[in-house]
């Protein structure tokens, strides 16, 4: 991994995080380690460690290093679980979940966003990752079912067959809500009589659009 620039910064990072209430160990050493500089534009990079969202391709984000964190935190990742991502974006998030988990499979729907994150995970090392172009809408069938599902991106309702996708006790996280406006963190767990679900904080996602997009 490459050596951070600027390790005040960092310090700061992880600061912040931890004074916010990240406390899962685990997740605070994975934001540590995967270098959030990597996975930002060119000129945006001094920027890399303030707790901001900062814009990449295709009019999309990545989300601030604390959405990350909680959102990973409120997952309760084991080492053994299979994960699925909805809004690949930049890769990030999924090099994060990579760290906690066996297996990441990332669904974007732009190909330029899809690409360049397939290449930069596989260039920084993290090999348990799988990025498809595709519908996050319509997982294909021979996905099978996952421990875990993250949605980075705002969906108006989660979709019952994205919730299906989950196994016994999945856990699944997405921000809900209005598409161009404040949504809120929805934590579901599938239970053996359906489904537990627990709103948690509000938060502010890109729109999470049906089908691959036609351009880009």
């Amino acid at each position: 991994m490459p050596d951070l620039q600027n390790p005040p910064q960092k310090m700061m990072f992880q600061l912040s995080l931890r004074r916010r209430g990240i406390s899962d160990q685990a997740v605070l050493r994975s934001m540590e380690d995967v270098p959030r500089d990597m996975f930002v534009e060119p000129a945006d990079r001094a920027d890399a460690y303030r707790d901001m969202a900062l814009g990449i391709a295709c009019g999309q984000t990545i989300s601030q290093p604390f959405v990350v964190a909680y959102m990973t935190e409120q997952l309760g990742l084991q080492k053994s679980h299979r994960v699925l991502e909805i809004g690949t974006g930049s890769g990030y998030q999924a090099a994060i979940l990579s760290r906690l988990c066996s297996h990441v499979v990332t669904i974007e729907r732009y190909r330029t966003l899809a690409d360049r994150a397939r290449s930069r995970l596989a260039q920084l090392g993290y090999d348990n990752v799988e990025v498809m172009l595709g519908d996050g809408f319509d997982v294909p069938a021979g996905a099978g079912a996952f421990d875990r599902i993250i949605v980075t991106a705002a969906m108006e309702q989660i979709p019952d067959a994205l919730a299906q996708r989950l196994g016994p006790e999945g856990v699944l996280i997405a921000p809900v809500g209005p598409l161009h406006s404040v949504q809120t963190l929805v934590r579901l767990v599938r239970t053996e009589t359906g489904f537990e679900r627990k709103q948690l904080v509000d938060v502010r996602f890109v729109p999470a659009l049906p089908g691959i997009a036609r351009e880009l």
